[in-house]
């Protein structure tokens, strides 16, 4: 029976928070027709912005009109929407309890665990990576330069929940997973908060959130016991249990469970009443035994969400971490002081292994809270550089606060030193048994007062979490209980007789702190999942001596003994590394433990070896473990890491795992064979290579390597570049490549550089860019390849609009194939660099090639270079400038082009607005095409660059460019090696140089300028202000004309470069000039 007039005041609440936008466009409809809603009362809802502003409206209205209003509401949605009217009258008063239970327990992010500001978009992933599985947190985000999951999507929080396509079924698990401090359970809380209030997930009705460590507390449970034991408020069961409303549960933090998921030997259950061991009620809820309807979204580490089978999980998302970026705005939240912001941002560059580890946004702000609280106490001179430095600071930081006073910053030293013995022993415990949360008997076992704990040390680096079903406590971060292990461990072993990794001390005897140190390395080498490096490295810091002044008040540190300690564990870490063949990411921690320990000396000579280029034969089983840390963390393997004639099969076998995670590489004139690219093809071939763009050129490489790389290809979604030049893969390599582009989706520039292709390999590149949409650059230099090649090739590009550069130069392409090529540009208007340089093009090809320009909207550069193009090709060349308007740069060097072609050319550039650089050199050019170009720049403003260098101008064609440049304001470099230039030239050159404003490059090598060209030019260096670079290099100068250009480069001038070598001055008269010039213009590079 329907309420007299109090339905809508009964589920007012409930009313707003479900009705739809469009069922309350039905609803206004409705009440309009049945005249309970005029058509203004109607306008003014919709004038309303916010939807629960506009339903809150119409239920205002009906309220307001009695009886007959509610129950017509209440009717109308009873039977339109019987689901919806449930949910509204049964349902909701339910699940308002639940939420506001939620919101209590959820309310906000807990103030002591930095986390991302922001959780809009998570990254969508296809399983983890060997990497995720196998190895520790810090080990994962330094092997990929704290650059996260390569060419992951991204999945926005509010689409977590629902199908990726039209067609596809929303997911049953889903699985979210990030290191140690990225924000797993603030995610949760934060999308709780926003389901809480109705921003998100809609259509869920209940949203149940259990976290492992509350799971620890029983051995054994049923789904509805677990339901009651944490939500107790929740007292009908059957809404969540019956499959009637859409429930999530959420799990998060796998890697606090007590109990490792066995799911091959888990007993069945399907009883939701039934109590079984809590590791089988998970596995059971997993595979969809219990709760089959409900969805289940679970969070860990990587390393442990792989106990979890691939195969049930149907939806897995990584949380990214910060970028630079997000680093950067971090700290600027953080000090509003730009001094602090600007000397900490500093530190970060120049110590990447801080910048990197800031991926965390938990480790962020250990970092930038310890370097600002260096910073302001005015300790700027010691900034950290190791990790063992930072965490010892930052205990500093916290023990001492903001204190200033002497005596209190003594009592708190005093009072930390016992608890700081208590929670390295319960840190360092909890580490060996991989627990990472501890209960209240943990901390009384370890001597810890839980009444004490506020407003102690304890308080600042140990977090306290409660439900209904027990009180928990976890380190601020698994890198502080890491920390805190290391000084435990490093305090007792020093007094130690038994081995401290037997908790029950029956072991065989170990005495002195050298046993121990060996014993944490051996059981660290043994850990197959990088469980103890941190660890380890954090014991190494703890024997340099630049950790004694900080943590002189908490522990004791001997400065005699400790420095006892330092030699002989550098020994033993080298030991260790000289012991492998396989560099390992073990061997990579024990480089990062001897630079914990302050013991450079391996790392600075191999840094300067890739710096110089100079690897040869130095790459020991010792160096290659070093090469692998620094791959990580050198600023020298940044952007490139050239690894070019060093290698051999054995290294790069060894080095394999490191090179995974490289952006960058040269491998060239290493004399690789086939052999080493099916190593390099295994690399590419795996799904967490990070590889863009790799060089393998000047090797021994078949068509068997290239078959190799080839089949990497297929699956390969990384790489962006592959470079062959200078191999021998062949036809047969070439097919096989094109075949693996067919497929390949992410490679844009391949260059096939002298690889003897033939016309069989370009036929079968020809195949690819009818297909191809991805390849971006193509090189097919000296290749061999003759007309039919090229024309394949042209009517390849008749059909691909993708590809902008294509490079044929030094092949046979004759008239002929140039022919079909310039045919192809008439409708192809996507490609702009066309290389044809070498292919014995005459008059007769270019004809065709600049009919096809005229129409060709495209083409950007032109490179003709040696051929046969003579003054009558010229000709055509120049009238299809004068229509042309996109071509900008043109290279013309070494053909036949005489006087007559390059006026020709001269009279297309004074009408010409496109090109911007046009190249004339080794053209048998006079003086009368030089004056005809001089004519054409006076009216020009586009050209930039100019090449007239070994035409033999003279100072006659120098003298008419002279007077152009007087008046020109677009010419920045002129080029006139070798143009027959003598003084009166120079005399003319110099002259216009005080007018110029424009030229910064001038070449002027191999010509005669002599003493009083230099005089001149240097008086010209005096008042001119845009020279950049000055080459004056061959010009018999002589000691009394270098005398002059050094004299000029005392006062004020801008040149950056300048060359006067073979002017015979002597080498002591060069010395005194080149020191002259340094002292007055240190910025000035100088050759002589």
């Amino acid at each position: 029976m329907k309420s007299e007039g109090v339905w809508i005041q009964m589920y007012r609440k409930q009313l707003v928070q479900s009705i739809s936008g469009p069922f309350l466009e039905s609803i206004v409809a409705h009440m309009q027709k049945l005249d309970l809603l005029s058509r203004e009362e109607a306008l003014g809802v919709q004038a309303k912005v916010q939807l629960p502003e506009k339903v809150l409206a119409v239920i205002n209205i009906l309220a307001s009109k009695g009886p007959q209003a509610s129950e017509s509401l209440q009717a109308f949605i009873e039977h339109t929407n019987a689901q919806l009217y449930q949910r509204i009258t049964v349902q909701d008063p339910v699940v308002q309890k639940h939420i506001e239970a939620l919101q209590t327990r959820y309310g906000g992010l807990t103030p002591e665990r930095p986390s991302l500001s922001s959780f809009s978009n998570l990254l969508l992933v296809e399983g983890l990576s060997d990497l995720q599985q196998k190895e520790h947190d810090a080990m994962q985000i330094e092997a990929t330069k704290g650059m996260g999951r390569h060419n992951a999507r991204q999945l926005a929080l509010d689409k977590l929940l629902q199908p990726l396509t039209r067609v596809s079924m929303p997911p049953r698990i889903l699985l979210t997973v990030g290191v140690a401090g990225i924000g797993k359970s603030s995610l949760v809380r934060h999308f709780v908060q926003l389901w809480s209030k109705g921003e998100i997930c809609q259509d869920v009705t209940f949203i149940l959130p259990f976290s492992f460590w509350e799971l620890n507390a029983f051995e054994k449970l049923s789904a509805e016991r677990l339901v009651k034991q944490v939500y107790p408020h929740v007292t009908t069961l059957s809404n969540i249990f019956s499959g009637s409303t859409h429930v999530l549960f959420i799990f998060d933090g796998l890697d606090e469970f007590k109990c490792p998921l066995d799911f091959s030997d888990a007993l069945t259950c399907t009883d939701p009443k039934k109590e079984v061991p809590v590791d089988n009620l998970i596995t059971n809820i997993v595979r969809g035994n219990l709760l089959p309807d409900a969805t289940i979204w679970l969070t860990s580490r990587p390393t442990v969400a792989a106990q979890i089978p691939g195969g049930l999980v149907d939806r897995m998302t990584e949380i990214p971490g910060f970028g630079f970026k997000e680093i950067e705005a971090f700290l600027c939240n953080m000090y509003q002081d730009e001094g602090v912001v600007k000397q900490i941002w500093s530190h970060l560059k120049s110590n990447k292994i801080f910048l990197v580890m800031s991926y965390v946004p938990c480790i962020c702000w250990v970092v930038v809270s310890t370097l600002g609280f260096l910073i302001k106490t005015g300790s700027q001179d010691c900034l950290p550089r190791t990790w063992t430095e930072l965490y010892s600071y930052f205990f500093k930081m916290i023990v001492e606060g903001d204190s200033k006073e002497p005596l209190k910053i003594e009592q708190a030293y005093g009072s930390s030193r016992k608890i700081i013995g208590s929670l390295g022993r319960l840190a360092f415990y909890g580490l060996i048994k991989r627990k990472y949360t501890f209960y209240e008997q943990d901390m009384k076992a370890n001597g810890i007062d839980l009444p004490s704990l506020q407003g102690s040390l304890s308080s600042r680096v140990l977090v306290r979490d409660e439900s209904a079903v027990t009180t928990v406590y976890c380190f601020l971060h698994l890198s502080i209980q890491e920390f805190l292990a290391a000084t435990y461990y490093y305090t007792a072993s020093r007094r130690a007789i038994f081995d401290l990794f037997t908790e029950s001390g029956m072991s065989w005897p170990k005495i002195g702190f050298q046993n121990h140190f060996k014993n944490a390395l051996q059981r660290s080498q043994q850990s197959e999942d990088g469980q103890l490096d941190v660890f380890v490295r954090f014991l190494s810091g703890l024997l340099s001596p630049l950790v004694v002044k900080p943590l002189s008040g908490l522990l004791p540190l001997a400065r005699d003994e400790h420095s006892g300690f330092r030699v002989p564990a550098a020994a033993f870490l080298q030991g260790v590394l000289n012991s492998g063949c396989t560099v390992s990411l073990r061997a990579v921690n024990m480089v990062h433990c001897l630079q914990e320990l302050q013991h450079t000396e391996l790392t600075r000579a191999l840094e300067e070896g890739l710096r110089n280029n100079s690897l040869a034969g130095k790459l020991t089983p010792i160096n290659c473990s070093v090469l692998a840390y620094l791959l990580q963390v050198s600023e020298e393997c940044a952007d490139e890491t050239n690894l070019s004639n060093c290698l051999n099969y054995n290294i790069v076998k060894s080095l394999l795992p490191q090179l995974l995670y490289c952006n960058n590489i040269r491998l060239e004139n290493n004399n690789f064979k086939d052999d080493v690219m099916e190593l390099l093809g295994s690399l590419l071939s795996a799904k967490d290579c990070h590889l863009q763009k790799i060089s393998l050129a000047e090797n021994a490489i078949s068509n068997k390597g290239a078959k190799a790389i080839s089949r990497s290809l297929m699956v390969n979604r990384s790489l962006t570049s592959l470079d062959f030049r200078s191999n021998n893969i062949g036809p047969k390599g070439a097919k096989a490549l094109a075949d693996a582009l067919k497929r390949n989706q992410a490679l844009v520039s391949l260059c096939l550089q002298n690889n003897f292709i033939e016309e069989e390999g370009a036929k079968s590149i020809a195949e690819v860019l009818v297909t191809n949409r991805k390849l971006i650059t193509l090189n097919l230099q000296k290749n061999s390849i003759s007309t039919e090649g090229a024309q394949r090739i042209a009517e390849a590009l008749k059909r691909n609009q993708t590809l902008k550069e294509l490079i044929l130069s030094s092949n046979q392409l004759g008239d002929k194939g140039v022919a079909a090529l310039a045919q192809a540009l008439t409708m192809n208007h996507s490609l702009n660099s066309l290389h044809l340089q070498s292919n014995s093009i005459s008059n007769k090809g270019v004809t065709v090639l600049t009919k096809a320009l005229r129409l060709n909207r495209g083409l950007v550069h032109l490179n003709l270079r040696e051929n046969s193009i003579g003054v009558e090709g010229a000709k055509d060349i120049a009238k299809a400038l004068q229509e042309n308007n996109t071509l900008k740069n043109l290279d013309l060097t070494a053909n036949l082009l005489h006087d007559e072609g390059a006026k020709a050319i001269a009279g297309a550039v004074k009408v010409n607005q496109a090109l911007t650089s046009l190249h004339l050199q080794w053209n048998f050019i006079k003086s009368k095409a030089a004056k005809a170009l001089a004519q054409a720049l006076l009216s020009n403003n586009t050209l930039q660059q100019l090449d007239l260098q070994e035409n033999t101008i003279g100072d006659e064609g120098m003298i008419a460019l002279a007077e152009a440049l007087r008046r020109n304001t677009a010419l920045t470099a002129l080029f006139l090696q070798g143009v027959s230039v003598g003084k009166s030239g120079a005399i003319a050159l110099a002259e216009a140089l005080t007018f110029n404003k424009t030229l910064h490059t001038l070449n002027l090598r191999g010509n005669s300028i002599g003493m009083e060209g230099a005089k001149a030019m240097s008086n010209a260096l005096k008042a001119n202000r845009s020279l950049r670079i000055l080459n004056l290099q061959e010009n018999s100068l002589g000691m009394d004309g270098a005398i002059f250009i050094a004299t000029a480069l005392t006062g004020n001038h801008n040149l950056t470069y300048i060359n006067l070598q073979g002017n015979r001055i002597g080498e002591s008269g060069a010395k005194v000039i080149s020191d002259a010039i340094k002292t007055n213009s240190p910025h000035c590079v100088v050759e002589i």
